[in-house]
């Protein structure tokens, strides 16, 4: 699969599982069973400390646990900007590979714009593994030998969240040791594969985290989702190969299969996940249907929120006119580190919600907010097809709030309201859902 090479990214398609499941009323318990065992193994020491004119940089090296007989060893950063105190609240940023430029100039922004330390814990899952497997692929991988074997550790997702577990307990060790302070709570967050992880340590119970952030990870529910992919794309996205070939998609009609999907589909776990929960999807990314959120959102339980990055794909970086990409992914950082800083210091986030009222083929959106916005616009695209990848997202500048957007002549066109706030300093923005309207046959 390609690899972006920003550390905000981190490539991994999600397998569509199913195109029908049985609700369940109690989720599997493999998934907290696993996590909270215990093992032995878990050790974390402090390697490094680099000043720098922006702040101190800590490094560690942590053992999660063993699993299968492998030992998953990580790197983990800490970034701590100049002027900075330890707060009780910290960031945990996590993915795959190793530190490296990018992911420490990511890193301090995040630091520096929340005004605390953020911790970014690396190598999420081991990996390569089982001859030269990775992220897809790697999945794909244990999925096919839970199925074969029924053991239910196999899954890969359930020590990617022990080792964000295990993180939280090398944190709050560090930060006694180093800074003689107290870290008890922790806004989990990741990108693809890692923000699939993010909800589910949250669906682990673990009562440290308080709340996520997960990014570009838009198919819960995923039985629907499928349905949605293949009424959108025409078939499954050429992103899930990996499943595909193992025929994983659709998942195969036995107890273990299912089973399977009701262990690792967050929404399973929604009465659980109760906590904070920012979203961010880009509405041009390869992987999902464009309205793949409104099978699920209305199902979240708690405080939550999302933002659409206009004009960007899996690495949620924007594309101008001609295609050019932006350095970094500002929108996204800059709503991710106010949801952050919300987090770290009590401060409210701005209440967002909407109504698109639809009749006749026209939708009336209305929107209502509990915060003063300092920009509201609203972004639309069209498209032949239910299929948007490809779609340019324009601003209309004429719309103004309540917002009315007809059925094309021929064809579809999408669109959704964008906000922009300000909170301590901190601009950013948050969006209403997406909504597809269909030309009249």
């Amino acid at each position: 699969m390609k690899r972006f090479t920003l550390a905000l990214v981190a490539l991994v398609a999600i397998p569509a599982f199913a195109y029908s499941a049985p609700e369940v009323s109690t989720p599997p318990s493999d998934l907290a069973d696993y996590v909270t065992k215990k093992d032995n193994s878990f050790a974390w020491k402090l390697v490094d400390k680099k000043e720098a004119a922006a702040g101190t940089i800590y490094e560690i090296d942590l053992i999660s646990q063993t699993w299968h007989e492998i030992k998953w060893d990580h790197k983990m950063q800490i970034f701590v900007p100049k002027s900075a105190k330890p707060q009780a609240t910290m960031v945990l940023w996590n993915q795959g590979g190793t530190p490296n430029a990018l992911s420490g100039v990511l890193g301090l922004s995040i630091a520096d714009r929340v005004k605390a330390p953020v911790a970014f814990l690396f190598g999420v899952p081991k990996q390569p593994l089982f001859n030269g497997k990775r992220e897809d692929a790697l999945i794909a991988e244990t999925f096919v030998r839970y199925l074969d074997t029924k053991d239910g550790t196999w899954p890969l997702l359930f020590p990617m969240v022990k080792s964000i577990v295990s993180a939280m307990d090398a944190l709050q060790a560090f930060a006694k040791e180093e800074w003689k302070f107290e870290v008890n709570s922790f806004v989990v967050t990741g990108a693809s594969k890692r923000g699939w992880t993010s909800w589910l340590t949250a669906a682990s119970g673990d009562k440290r985290v308080k709340a996520i952030a997960p990014l570009v990870i838009d198919t819960l529910n995923m039985p629907v989702q499928m349905k949605n992919q293949v009424k959108a794309f025409g078939k499954p996205s050429a992103m899930i190969k990996d499943y595909t070939d193992r025929k994983l998609v659709p998942i195969p009609d036995t107890a273990e299969a299912k089973k399977l999907w009701q262990m690792i589909d967050p929404w399973v776990y929604r009465e659980k996940i109760t906590v904070p929960k920012m979203l961010i999807n880009g509405t041009n990314d390869p992987y999902w249907p464009l309205d793949a959120l409104n099978s699920y959102w209305d199902d979240l339980k708690g405080q939550k929120w999302v933002l659409y990055v206009p004009n960007a794909g899996h690495d949620l970086r924007e594309r101008d006119k001609d295609g050019k990409k932006e350095l970094l992914p500002t929108r996204a950082v800059n709503t991710l580190a106010a949801f952050c800083y919300s987090q770290i210091y009590d401060k409210p986030m701005p209440g967002l919600t909407w109504v698109c009222d639809e009749k006749a083929g026209v939708c009336r959106l209305v929107t209502k907010s509990d915060a003063k916005a300092k920009a509201v616009r609203v972004w639309k695209a069209e498209s032949d097809t239910r299929d948007f990848r490809q779609a340019r997202w324009v601003e209309d500048r004429d719309a103004k709030l309540p917002v009315e957007v007809r059925a094309p002549a021929k064809g579809f066109v999408a669109f959704f309201a964008e906000t922009e706030y300000e909170m301590d300093k901190l601009t950013f923005t948050l969006s209403t859902q997406l909504q597809i309207l269909e030309a009249k046959k």
